[in-house]
């Protein structure tokens, strides 16, 4: 007999036909109300669900007629599984905190990314480092080129789909966002943050950065901290964080760092192991009993007193505590300090629904929740051993629901593209969007890492050759054309929002017939005598 919920039952009912349902007309009415909407629709169907109760206890020895409604009931609930599968949306999330001690970046990360995952791939990346290397003349070179770790995160995962979204830096602390092609025309209004603590909030070589964006038209703010640090200081970093929660964005509208819907608090929060002594915490640690260090966590311990850190949500600590490390070595400090472990690099979230929940109990309604957030895994990586500290990683996945379904901006390449003549670009844009002047189109390679990672560019109004109702169409002449062709992307960028708000689909353009031959020499020469780049007419 078939089981309720079995999964046997639902590979079975994929098989039914409606006719199945009509079949059961002795157990429930056909009445048209069931399938009216609004609230009186679902409550008429509660009451039928509650009918069928019923009528399945009065049924209850018949195995034929069980084995019927309970097969009719999988079949319901395939139909509602796949009206809530084109509702909602599954995002991956993937999550690094690390102290990287002033070091370079390690030759390999495959498994800090977990790039040889057999699950699907992530759809975003969130990369917070601390003890970047600041010294006068790094931190002078990384403000006018990319600093050396965010090259590095870029040649990694740009060949895989991936572009930086954003990043924001002071001093030694780094915060890096990544995301997939597919998803830029849905994230809007990214901003950026930072806050010092450091001598009294003049310093930054401690406090917090922070990205904030809309993902599919739900708010996640990201903020990566460096807290004080030594045992005794734990007051101080309450302290720390809550001014780091205290900032304001200078955009208007921007919610306040609590009023996200989602915000992620990682770094190296420099909260220890507190009364043990250094021999109960190692052997703890060797026996792998690491509960029995949980109870003296500090931030365990203040998040049992304070209010604000209540409402924040952390997996459980099922790994090493990740500091402090000789280097290149998975021993514990064995200086002349010898240094405590402690878990000082930690990820939490906060669910700003989950809080509303709280305070409204049985008043709240599952439809106000259109957005959760599941830890699929948290862990530290003892390979690498470039630090003092050890990463950790958190592997999340977001079920949202979309209140955006559509992008600003569609484009196309028109016809074939060469460099052999001039190409045309159609494009259209939703009403009331906010276009201006400075907004430009971009042709980029599939493996582009960043928006100014262009090979060229038209602006939108400057090179308009046509306009109606429906759509418009730019041009870019053949002399700015890739002579060697490839595989390229169109990206519509909007000054106003500061961000991509349209992608094209990936298509080819054909090699130059009449350059085939030529040198690497001389097509480099070609390209140099082409106009000026973007960033002489716009800074961003």
């Amino acid at each position: 007999m078939a089981s309720l919920g079995s999964e046997d039952a639902f590979q079975e009912s994929a098989a039914l036909s409606l006719h199945d349902l009509e079949s059961l007309h002795t157990f429930r009415s056909r009445s048209a109300s069931v399938s009216s909407a609004g609230s009186s629709g679902r409550l008429q169907l509660r009451q039928r669900v509650a009918q069928l109760m019923a009528c399945v206890e009065d049924i209850s020895s018949d195995d034929e007629v069980h084995e019927e409604v309970c097969r009719t009931l999988d079949e319901a609930f395939l139909i509602w599984g796949k009206k809530m599968k084109d509702k909602w949306r599954e995002f991956r999330l993937h999550l690094v905190t690390w102290n990287v001690g002033t070091a370079s970046p390690p030759p390999d990360v495959t498994s800090l990314l977990q790039l040889d995952s057999l699950s699907p791939a992530m759809d975003m990346y969130v990369i917070g480092l601390q003890e970047v290397n600041s010294r006068i003349t790094n931190f002078l070179s990384d403000l006018a080129f990319d600093d050396p770790w965010s090259i590095f995160f870029m040649s990694v995962l740009s060949p895989l789909g991936y572009i930086k979204l954003s990043s924001v830096r002071m001093q030694g602390l780094l915060l890096l966002i990544f995301v997939k092609h597919a998803h830029l025309p849905f994230i809007r209004d990214v901003h950026t943050h930072y806050t010092r603590t450091g001598l009294y909030g003049y310093w930054g070589n401690k406090g917090g950065v922070t990205i904030r964006m809309s993902l599919y038209g739900h708010t996640i703010c990201f903020i990566n901290c460096h807290l004080p640090a030594h045992m005794e200081n734990t007051e101080q970093r309450l302290d720390d964080f809550e001014k780091i929660l205290e900032m304001q964005f200078e955009e208007e509208n921007i919610p306040n760092t609590l009023d996200h819907d989602v915000l992620f608090w990682f770094g190296d929060l420099n909260f220890r192991i507190a009364d043990y002594g250094i021999h109960f915490v190692r052997e703890s640690i060797n026996n792998k009993r690491y509960n029995l260090l949980w109870e003296k966590d500090q931030l365990n311990m203040a998040k049992k007193k304070e209010a604000f850190l209540q409402e924040f949500i952390e997996g459980p600590l099922q790994f090493k505590p990740t500091y402090k490390f000789d280097l290149h070595s998975d021993v514990y400090d064995t200086s002349e300090k010898k240094r405590k472990p402690a878990w000082t690099d930690r990820i939490l979230w906060r669910v700003k629904s989950l809080c509303q929940r709280a305070l409204k109990e049985d008043d709240f309604s599952e439809e106000e929740q259109t957005i959760s957030v599941t830890l699929n895994n948290y862990i530290s990586h003892m390979s690498y051993g470039i630090s003092d500290h050890k990463p950790v990683t958190g592997t999340f996945e977001l079920e949202l629901k979309p209140l955006l379904s559509d992008p600003l901006v569609t484009l196309s390449p028109e016809g074939e593209w060469s460099a052999e003549h001039d190409v045309l670009i159609s494009y259209s844009a939703v009403p009331g969007f906010p276009s201006s002047a400075w907004d430009w189109i971009g042709l980029f390679k599939v493996t582009f890492r960043h928006a100014n990672d262009y090979v060229t560019y038209a602006w939108v109004e400057d090179d308009e050759i046509s306009s109606n109702e429906d759509s418009k169409q730019v041009y870019m002449s053949a002399a700015e054309i890739p002579d060697m062709g490839g595989e390229f992307l169109l990206c519509y960028y909007s000054n106003n929002l500061q961000s991509i708000v349209g992608i094209s689909q990936p298509f080819q353009i054909r090699p130059n017939r009449t350059l085939i031959g030529k040198g690497p020499a001389q097509e480099e020469n070609a390209w140099l005598q082409k106009p000026d780049n973007l960033e002489s007419h716009n800074e961003f």
